[in-house]
């Protein structure tokens, strides 16, 4: 375990869930009628504490702050945080308030359907950010996503701003921000849905996706990286706009495949590797997550990754 806190490259400042995953195999049932579920699966989620944990896993050393209920969930949740070797003293216990939960629907075909319940993670304030402005002084990378309250968000924001910190948003799930707060961010990730949420452009076309990011960099992001799931990603910032193909994979379950991407991509940019190569590895690594079924589950080792990695038939450019 690693006490020095310059140890710490990455801040995560984000949300933790309970995933309550069913798996059915026939219509989703309508109001009024029950009907049999395939099987069941108790998981652990939300977006932050995924993407940490994927930085745990390919050996990276996230710093997490995040909150929890005091319910029978609370103290599982920090002790998977413990087992994958992540420090569990900026969690943040709320009284009264029950952990976030995520029930998921998941068909026979791999796709999802998903509520999120933030509860105690709403109650992760502006202030709990402040008193610990000293260790983020630390770092070199905050991470944020929009599972927590946006008040929040805006609160790490302005502090990376301050510090001069290079911030990774991925904007989920699709929320408006207030695009003052935009500016400076080293890179911003959002998938389609949240492009259009943010930018009311359309997405259909390639054409359409440039115009957004090309809106997002005229607030002054630095480089905009839309996430276009088995179509890859796509990279645009003021020099060059670059598609990333997805590795051709048997998909079995694509539920944490984002966060396994934006938590690989941070940790490959944390050990110094250019952002083309980070995306093209991420690309990697949450392609081998769908391999496999459940969220934080699914994300392989450092060593298995790179195995598979090294044998993956590779683009001439990179």
């Amino acid at each position: 375990m690693h006490s020095h806190q310059s140890q710490y490259k990455v801040a995560m400042i984000g949300s933790n869930m309970m995933d309550l995953i069913t798996y059915y195999d026939d219509s989703f049932p309508k109001v009024g009628e029950t009907i049999f579920g395939k099987d069941f699966e108790i998981g652990f989620g939300g977006k932050g504490a995924n993407q940490a944990v994927a930085i745990a896993k390919l050996g990276g050393n996230p710093f997490v702050v995040t909150a929890v209920g005091n319910d029978l969930f609370g103290p599982l949740v920090k002790e998977n945080f413990k087992n994958q070797g992540i420090d569990t003293t900026w969690i943040k216990t709320v009284d009264g308030k029950t952990s976030g939960v995520a029930p998921i629907f998941v068909d026979k075909n791999g796709y999802n359907s998903i509520f999120i319940i933030p509860g105690a993670n709403s109650y992760l304030e502006p202030e709990d950010i402040f008193q610990i402005k000293s260790v983020l002084t630390e770092m070199s990378f905050f991470l944020l996503q929009l599972e927590i309250k946006l008040d929040t968000v805006y609160a790490v924001l302005d502090l990376a701003h301050e510090l001069g910190k290079k911030v990774i948003l991925n904007p989920a799930p699709a929320r408006n921000l207030d695009w003052k707060y935009l500016e400076g961010i080293y890179l911003f990730a959002p998938n389609e849905t949240e492009l259009h949420t943010l930018t009311g452009v359309n997405t259909s076309s390639r054409d359409d996706i440039l115009k957004g990011a090309h809106l997002l960099l005229e607030k002054g992001v630095q480089n905009v990286l839309v996430t276009l799931g088995e179509k890859g990603s796509l990279l645009v910032n003021n020099t060059i706009n670059r598609s990333f193909p997805a590795y051709p994979v048997k998909s079995i379950d694509t539920t944490g495949a984002g966060d396994a991407f934006i938590g690989a991509l941070v940790h490959f940019l944390c050990q110094g590797k250019g952002l083309e190569e980070s995306i093209d590895k991420a690309s990697g690594y949450a392609a081998l997550s769908t391999t496999q079924r459940g969220t934080q589950k699914s994300f392989t080792d450092r060593e298995t990754f790179e195995h598979w990695f090294s044998q993956q038939p590779k683009e001439k450019d990179l």
